[in-house]
C-alpha cells in the first residue's frame, strides 16, 4: 500500500463481501506466479539443472509460508517500533484476530490482507534463485531464505508498506514492490553471486535454455498472475485505483515487450522467444511500483524504457565478470530500479495520490523521494545478503562440489531427472553422426549409442 492515499473506504468502514472475494481472488494469482516463476527459470536452465531450478521456487512456498504466519506478518506489518521493524503479539501465530477484524481503515479481514502479503514474502526470496542456478546446495538455499526473509525482506516490507515505516513516512512510492520485491530480490541476487561466485564453464561452455517452451508457459503464468499482484495491492475495487492498475500493466508490458524485441533485433539480428519472454517480464516489474501513479500513455513510456535498459543489462555480466545465471540483476533490480525512479517524472498526480512527477509540474521532490527509496532498499539487501551467503559459505557451505555440479545437481540434490529418457532405445539415445560418403550420394546415417 503506497503512501499518500486516500484509503477506498468510508469511515467506521463494515466488511465488503465484494472486496473481500475480490483479494482472496488476488492473493490466488499471486500464488500462482510462484509456481510460473518455477517453469520461466526451469526452461532457462540445462536439462541436468531443471528439478533443482523448479524445486528453488517451490521451498519458498512452505518455509516462507510458516514463518509468516510465526512472526513475519507481525514484524511487518505490527505496530511501528522506531520506523524500522513492527510487532503486535496478536499477530504472532495470527493467533490473536477475529475472524471478520478489518484491516484498518479498508473494508476486507485482516485475514485476507495477511493472506495476500504472504505471498508477495513468498516470491521475492524464489526471484533470487534465478541468479543461482546450477551451483547452490538445497540445505544451504533453504537455510538461505529463512534468515534472509527474517532480516531483509520483513524490515524492508515494513519500511515500504507498514504504517511508521520510514521510507512509508517518507512518501516513498511504491504501489505494488519494485522497492520491496524487485529491488530487494535484485540485489540481494547480486550480494550472493558475488560472495559465492561463477558457475563451472562461465563464458566458456553453451549454457542455453533447454525448453523454451517452458520458458514461455513460465512468463504467460506470471503475467496473468501480476494482475493479482498489482491490481489487488490497491486492496479494494471500490474507486477504480484498481482498474487503472490493471489496464496499465497489461499496457506497460506489452510496450517493454516490444522495446526489448525492437532492441534485440537491432543489436543481434533475431526477434526470439526468450527475448520476448524477458521482456514482458521487464515490463511486469517496472510497472509494479509505478503503475498506480501513471497514466497509460506514461505506462507505455515507463515499460518501453524498462525495456530497452533490462535488454541492454542483461549483458552486463559478461562485462563485469559477475554470473548472474538467469538475469535476476539485469531484469529484476534494473526493472525495479526504472520503474521505481520514473514515479518522478512521470506521476500525474490523479491517480492513487497527489503526487506529481517532473513532466506534471511536481519538480524534483518526487524523484528525490524515490531516489532514497530505491538506493536505500539496494544498499541493505545487497550488504545484508552477501554477509549471510559469507557465513553460510563458511560453515556449511554454499556450493556442490565441482564435480557434482558438472555431472549435474539434480540427480545429487534431488536423486532425480527432469526427463525420462528409458524409452529411446532401452535406456539410451541415438545420436546421429556425420556421414563420410562423398557428397552429392546417399547413404544410411551412422549412429552411435550415448548416455541419456
Amino acid at each position: 500500500m503506497p503512501p499518500g492515499i486516500t484509503t477506498p473506504a468510508a469511515d467506521a468502514p463494515t466488511l465488503s463481501a465484494a472486496n473481500t472475494g475480490f483479494m482472496l481472488i488476488c492473493s490466488a494469482l499471486v500464488m500462482l506466479m510462484t509456481p510460473g516463476l518455477a517453469f520461466f527459470y526451469g526452461g532457462m536452465v540445462r536439462v541436468k539443472s531443471t528439478l533443482n531450478m523448479l524445486m528453488m521456487s517451490f521451498i519458498s512456498l512452505g518455509i516462507v509460508t510458516i514463518l509468516w504466519v510465526l512472526y513475519g506478518f507481525s514484524l511487518a506489518f505490527g505496530t511501528d517500533i522506531g520506523s524500522v521493524i513492527g510487532w503486535n503479539s496478536d499477530y504472532a501465530g495470527l493467533s490473536g484476530i477475529g475472524i471478520t477484524q478489518l484491516w484498518d481503515g479498508y473494508t476486507i479481514p485482516v485475514y485476507v490482507f495477511a493472506v495476500f502479503q504472504l505471498m508477495f514474502a513468498v516470491i521475492t526470496p524464489a526471484l533470487i534463485s534465478g541468479a543461482l542456478a546450477d551451483r547452490v546446495k538445497f540445505t544451504s538455499w533453504a537455510l538461505f531464505i529463512t534468515l534472509w526473509v527474517t532480516v531483509v525482506y520483513f524490515p524492508v516490507a515494513h519500511w515500504v508498506w507498514g504504517a511508521g515505516g520510514w521510507l512509508f513516512e517518507l512518501g516513498v512510492i511504491d504501489f505494488a514492490g519494485g522497492t520491496a520485491v524487485h529491488i530487494n530480490a535484485g540485489a540481494a541476487a547480486l550480494g550472493v553471486i558475488l560472495v559465492i561466485g561463477k558457475r563451472v564453464g562461465f563464458k566458456k561452455d553453451p549454457m542455453r535454455p533447454h525448453s523454451l517452451p517452458l520458458v514461455m508457459l513460465g512468463a504467460g503464468l506470471l503475467w496473468f498472475g501480476w494482475f493479482g499482484f498489482n491490481a489487488g495491492s490497491w486492496l479494494g475495487n471500490d474507486d477504480g485505483v484498481g482498474a487503472v492498475m490493471f489496464v496499465n500493466t497489461q499496457v506497460a508490458t506489452a510496450a517493454a515487450m516490444l522495446a526489448w524485441l525492437g532492441y534485440e533485433k537491432l543489436r543481434h539480428g533475431s526477434f526470439t522467444t526468450l527475448g520476448a519472454a524477458s521482456g514482458a517480464v521487464a515490463g511486469l516489474v517496472a510497472i509494479t511500483p509505478s503503475g498506480g501513479a501513471v497514466s497509460p500513455l506514461g505506462a507505455i513510456a515507463v515499460g518501453a524504457i524498462a525495456g530497452v535498459l533490462c535488454a541492454m543489462a542483461v549483458g552486463l555480466k559478461y562485462k563485469f565478470g559477475y554470473d548472474d545465471s538467469l538475469d535476476v540483476v539485469g531484469v529484476h533490480l534494473v526493472g525495479g530500479v526504472a520503474g521505481s525512479l520514473l514515479i518522478g517524472f512521470f506521476a500525474t498526480g490523479g491517480v492513487q495520490s497527489d503526487a506529481k512527477g517532473l513532466f506534471y509540474g511536481g519538480g524534483l521532490d518526487q524523484l528525490g523521494k524515490q531516489a532514497v527509496g530505491v538506493f536505500a532498499v539496494l544498499a541493505y539487501s545487497l550488504v545484508v545478503s552477501a554477509i549471510l551467503a559469507f557465513l553460510l559459505d563458511k560453515t556449511i557451505g554454499m556450493r556442490v562440489d565441482e564435480d557434482d555440479e558438472i555431472s549435474g545437481i539434480d540427480q545429487v540434490e534431488h536423486a532425480e531427472t527432469a526427463y525420462d529418457f528409458s524409452g529411446a532405445g532401452g535406456g539410451a539415445a541415438l545420436r546421429t553422426t556425420a556421414s563420410s560418403t562423398a557428397p552429392g550420394t546417399t547413404a544410411a546415417p551412422k549412429t552411435k549409442k550415448v548416455d541419456a
